[in-house]
């Protein structure tokens, strides 16, 4: 084995061990969990949620808590942890700003905003400012194409975006002011708050606010206006929609 090899950082920060209160609580929250799920192991991924919620990020405490709660080895919970990016490795800002740079975003202005904002925050991807408020990510996708540019701000939709909307909107947070979503619950949350919802717990605002965007229901509105309807199961499509619609 090289000498660099030898070298590597844990993949998650050594961490002491979770005080008798909050493990107390990791506890209670934990059994109300596993009884959503018939096998135990199951439930690993709102479980990784849950001990985020707390330490703001994976960290070492969590990933052994996992393990002893689910009767796992702390392997195979590190093996999934490092597999979706929604489990973060390092400390992440009570605002984590994800750009979407796929490709309508991109062409639409992402790519120019990510840079911008980079630039602006001093950060990369990933990364938190010193003050620990923003942190950002380059996202692939935010399944908004219809609003494009997209960002979000612990995963709530902000839309249309331009590089100087973007910086404006780190600026009021980093300033402490009340910064709303285009779309969903009428306040945003924080990070660890958002990641306790991922693990299950309701925080009242899934109702909140607009869900879908007039962009989002162009179709539906098109297709009342003009009558369509969906065929019915096992239907031959008409000589009408097999040439593409209405002439």
């Amino acid at each position: 084995m090289s000498e660099q090899l030898l070298k590597l950082e844990p993949p998650f920060r050594k961490t002491e061990p979770y005080d008798p209160e909050t493990r107390e609580r990791l506890d209670r929250d934990a059994k109300d969990i596993l009884a959503r799920y018939p096998k135990t192991r199951s439930a690993l991924l709102p479980m990784l949620h849950l001990v985020q919620s707390v330490d703001g990020h994976v960290t070492g405490r969590g990933i052994e808590f996992c393990a002893e709660t689910l009767g796992i080895t702390a392997a195979q919970v590190t093996g999934v942890a490092t597999f979706y990016t929604q489990y973060k490795r390092e400390p992440v800002g009570d605002y984590h700003v994800g750009v979407c740079i796929n490709t309508l975003c991109a062409v639409m202005g992402g790519d120019q905003i990510w840079s911008e904002l980079s630039d602006h925050l001093g950060v990369g991807h990933d990364e938190a400012t010193e003050d620990g408020t923003v942190s950002l990510e380059r996202i692939e996708c935010n399944a908004a194409c219809d609003f494009a540019p997209v960002m979000t701000v612990n995963w709530e939709f902000f839309d249309n975006m331009t590089p100087e909307k973007a910086k404006r909107l780190v600026d009021d947070l980093r300033a402490g002011k009340e910064v709303l979503p285009s779309r969903g619950p009428n306040r945003l949350c924080t990070w660890k708050e958002a990641s306790r919802v991922l693990a299950g717990f309701d925080d009242g605002l899934a109702h909140e606010g607009v869900p879908a965007g007039t962009e989002s229901l162009r179709g539906l509105d098109l297709a009342r206006e003009r009558g369509w309807t969906a065929p019915e199961p096992g239907a031959k499509p008409s000589s009408d929609a097999a040439e593409g619609g209405e002439k």
